[in-house]
């Protein structure tokens, strides 16, 4: 099907910016009615346009995710307006970049309720609706840091690496109960969006992914895909599954090399602003869209996402990419052994 979401009804959170804001589009130039939740309605509205222009429909919801009321109230909004959710997309963070005995009790709280709590309060409302009806999508926006934490981004590892229990648990219930509703999470790697330019800091120097770094479509592509594809997790980009198996073979190493390289790695030679926004509790500002500062060195492509992808479209032959897997991986334990 050239647009297998056609009319089906989407909620993405973190939708005005980054990498929701791709998935929006995404969903848009399939045909799909779109709610679109985050914080600031300005950029919503914009948000909402674009949409329009691509040939979706949208709704505006500005809500705060880590509010479980704004959320569900959002939600009721959806399906009085377009009709009962079939797919949700929790994929709204914050966060701060600092040494985690610089941050205070009230700054990692407000990044965990937003980017952990705010994916526990849209599975909340998403299941009410969906579990009656047997039938619904929720995907679960995750990170290689889920799995594989770094220095100075202790508030957003705790919560991703959150994540994962809490959708690993919701699965496992879903299976017992033989639901048809499916919750998925998807891995990306470094992303070139506004956090970077908008997340509290306290860095001496401004904020950068770690190398390599994409552009917000790839992740998008994948999510969107992702929807409705009945796959566990789904990781996005090679460095994503560098970073994933690297932890389950040579944690120890990635402890000790993370500790010299990624202080300078996570950051630009430019210094801070001092007028530098914050949206760590609060909306900010501005024209900020899908991308953010580093479009010069952002890939628009990843051959390891689109081959994985198509490989998990064969469905009929997932035996067959199953053993090829296996073989993979102990090519690659094999390999590491000879190197260690």
């Amino acid at each position: 099907m050239k647009n297998p979401n056609r009319g089906k009804v989407v909620v993405v959170t973190g939708a005005s910016a980054g990498v929701g804001r791709a998935v929006v589009a995404e969903f848009a130039r399939q045909g799909a009615y779109i709610g679109l939740i985050a914080r600031g309605r300005e950029r919503l509205e914009a948000t909402k346009r674009e949409v329009e222009e691509l040939g979706g429909k949208a709704i505006v919801l500005p809500a705060d995710v880590a509010d479980a009321q704004q959320v569900e109230a959002a939600a009721e909004r959806v399906e009085n307006e377009l009709g009962p959710i079939d797919i949700w997309v929790n994929d709204a963070m914050t966060t701060i970049f600092a040494p985690f005995l610089e941050i205070t009790p009230e700054e990692f709280k407000r990044a965990t309720e937003v980017t952990y709590l705010g994916q526990v309060y849209g599975t909340m409302a998403a299941l009410k609706r969906m579990h009656p009806r047997n039938r619904g999508s929720i995907v679960q926006v995750g990170s290689a840091l889920a799995y594989r934490s770094i220095p100075l981004q202790s508030a957003y590892c705790g919560a991703k690496h959150a994540m994962v229990g809490f959708t690993d648990s919701i699965r496992s219930e879903l299976i017992h109960n033989r639901s048809a509703v499916h919750i998925t999470a998807v891995m990306l790697p470094a992303m070139n969006t506004p956090q970077f330019s908008w997340c509290r800091t306290r860095l001496p120097r401004h904020p950068q992914p770690v190398a390599p770094i994409f552009q917000p479509e790839v992740a998008a592509r994948a999510i969107v895909w992702a929807a409705s594809h009945k796959r566990r997790e789904v990781y996005v980009g090679w460095p994503t599954v560098e970073a994933i198996y690297g932890q389950e073979i040579a944690p120890s190493f990635a402890d000790r090399y993370l500790a010299k390289n990624c202080y300078d790695g996570q950051q630009t030679s430019q210094p801070v602003s001092p007028d530098r926004p914050d949206n760590l509790f609060e909306p900010v500002p501005g024209d900020y869209a899908a991308h953010g500062i580093f479009d010069n060195r952002a890939k628009s492509v990843s051959v390891q996402s689109a081959m994985n992808l198509k490989l998990m479209d064969l469905t009929a032959h997932r035996g067959v990419a199953a053993i090829a897997g296996i073989a993979l991986a102990g090519l690659l334990v094999a390999a590491l052994r000879k190197l260690g």
